[in-house]
């Protein structure tokens, strides 16, 4: 199956920027959205052959995930669990025969780092989250986790050293996640490939100019990332400050 993730940043917003043309040309199986900013019935897209999946932020134009899938799941799951952190609508589990699939939308620590003692506490609610699924069947996780995790995956990385999204604190999670059992497939499948990323500033020209940083993932269980196949960065199109990404997994 084709598996598509992309942080919309606004989804209502990207169907007036050609998302629908994408949607069909892409023609994935699974299409994982972080960031819609919307509630179930303001979104007025629903192509034939797909159900629908939404879990959005109780504060209304904010946060939220949603997921489109040829295949009906086994079950649907929203959010973690945990009262603490599922007010903002950040994760949806489907859970199919063969894996979980889980579409998160990590939070962002702010520019002046004052939400980054809640994100140290998600990070480890989130890895323990994941765990407990992988217990049952090996897991994927897509979605923005706002980190670069190494200085290949940003631009200017001695410039952002200390700055949210490139903070030792934020970048050490990620490493604690990989430790725990779970592969980065871009990166598993290319180590030193350089200058490929997934969100840009509007600021400066910082797009046309490549000045990015990877902050989008899809991470697996190490038992199943040799059936993780041609992970891709869709870095042309257009239409959010993020770019979507993909896989294709040999999973039902």
């Amino acid at each position: 199956m084709k598996i598509v993730s992309w942080n919309v940043a606004g989804f209502r917003a990207v169907l007036k920027k050609g998302f629908e043309d994408f949607f069909e040309s892409e023609n994935a199986d699974i299409y994982c959205l972080q960031e819609v900013k919307a509630l179930p019935e303001q979104i007025e897209f629903h192509p034939e052959g797909f159900y629908f999946y939404i879990n959005p932020a109780e504060k209304k134009g904010y946060s939220g995930t949603a997921i489109y899938t040829k295949i009906e799941p086994l079950s649907v799951t929203y959010g973690m669990g945990i009262e603490e952190h599922d007010h903002e609508g950040r994760i949806v589990t489907l859970e199919f025969q063969d894996f979980y699939l889980v579409n998160q939308y990590v939070p962002n620590v702010k520019r002046d780092l004052s939400r980054l003692d809640y994100r140290m506490v998600w990070e480890d609610d989130f890895k323990a989250y994941l765990k407990k699924l992988e217990e049952k069947k090996p897991v994927v996780v897509c979605g923005d986790f706002n980190v670069a995790h190494n200085e290949i995956d940003i631009k200017n990385a001695k410039g952002n050293i200390g700055n949210a999204g490139f903070t030792y604190e934020e970048r050490g999670k990620f490493t604690d996640l990989l430790a725990a059992g779970f592969v980065d497939t871009f990166r598993h499948a290319y180590p030193d490939l350089k200058d490929k990323y997934t969100w840009w500033s509007y600021m400066g020209k910082a797009r046309e100019k490549n000045i990015g940083w990877r902050i989008d993932y899809f991470i697996a269980s190490e038992s199943v990332i040799d059936k993780i196949k041609e992970p891709e960065i869709l870095d042309s199109v257009t239409g959010s400050d993020h770019c979507p990404i993909a896989i294709t997994a040999e999973l039902n």
